[in-house]
């Protein structure tokens, strides 16, 4: 999947994709690609996979600016790539398939170019 998203400095939103339960989409019963700039725990923040996998390096920055987020679910692994950077990759067999879905919770995002491919 490739997404395009503009979010401000104090947005927190996400990509949440393999979801179990359509009735309650969290980062609990999803995978949930994290934007969150301002997360109090930077380690899963911007470029982690909330409860999965904490981003690889320093929490990178997305603020303010267009990015992308390419994200590969094969099996177990997971790859997260932002603005062409890898910030994940992970065997994880918690979640083998379901839905996607856009968060908002708060501050500003935008979506646009969301493309998904079967693999």
């Amino acid at each position: 999947m490739r997404v395009e998203f503009w979010a401000s400095d104090d947005a927190n939103s996400g990509v949440f994709f393999r979801c179990q339960d359509l009735a309650k989409i969290t980062d609990e019963g999803c995978y949930e690609a994290n934007i969150f700039d301002q997360r109090p725990d930077p380690s899963y923040g911007t470029g982690a996979i909330v409860r999965t996998a904490p981003v690889s390096s320093l929490m990178p920055k997305a603020g303010g600016k267009w990015n992308t987020y390419d994200i590969t679910a094969r099996g177990t692994n997971l790859v997260l790539l932002l603005n062409g950077q890898k910030t994940v990759d992970v065997q994880d067999a918690k979640f083998a398939n379901g839905p996607i879905a856009l968060q908002w919770g708060r501050g500003t995002i935008k979506f646009r170019k969301v493309e998904i491919r079967s693999l």
